[in-house]
């Protein structure tokens, strides 16, 4: 090609290739970030009720069992600080649980029993937990990328709303919203 044909081509590239550059990588950034936040995030609506746990006697039960329930479960571990915090919550939203709805915090520490059972006679609270049945378990709830993460379960076995970290107060709020038969908040 011709020099002075392709100089045109260079100042426009010149003054606006770096922009067009840079416009293409941002998409393909935005395009990667939605991406992960769409793979990451459950399904609200999607069936849970599979969900397998085990109590301290090992006895297996899953969120089936609950049906007509809504289900609170707080996946947890003892060494958490965040998860240290809302346990007192879950104990007395626990106690007061009755026909209509549940609490079962489902401890995700390595040791299982033996690392839950440690934790809880160092901190006495009435509080009855529970471990996965295996690693894949928890699977249905989608990713837990954090913990303590809070999933609520509507009283079909359907996920109403997830979050991870401790807010006080919010368990009882979202638990309250979901009796009501509130409208999700996402």
């Amino acid at each position: 090609m011709d020099e002075d044909r392709m100089e045109p081509v260079r100042e426009l590239w010149d003054r606006w290739g770096c922009f067009a550059l840079l416009g293409l990588v941002g998409l393909v950034l935005l395009f990667g970030i939605w991406r992960v936040r769409r793979d990451n995030t459950p399904n609200v609506g999607a069936d849970v009720r599979s969900v397998a746990f085990l109590d301290s006697e090992g006895r297996r039960h899953t969120l089936a069992e609950y049906a007509g329930q809504v289900v609170v479960v707080d996946v947890w571990a003892t060494w958490c600080g965040p998860c240290q915090a809302s346990l007192p919550e879950l104990a007395k939203l626990q106690s007061e649980a009755g026909t209509r709805y549940a609490v079962l915090p489902i401890s995700i520490d390595e040791g299982g029993f033996s690392d839950v059972n440690s934790y809880l006679s160092r901190h006495p609270m009435q509080l009855k937990a529970y471990v996965p049945l295996n690693g894949g378990a928890l699977e249905p709830f989608g990713p837990i990328s954090g913990i303590p993460t809070t999933i609520i379960v509507d009283e079909k076995g359907k996920l109403r709303t997830r979050w991870s970290g401790y807010a006080s107060g919010r368990s009882e709020m979202e638990l309250k919203a979901a009796l009501a038969g509130s409208p999700v908040r996402r």
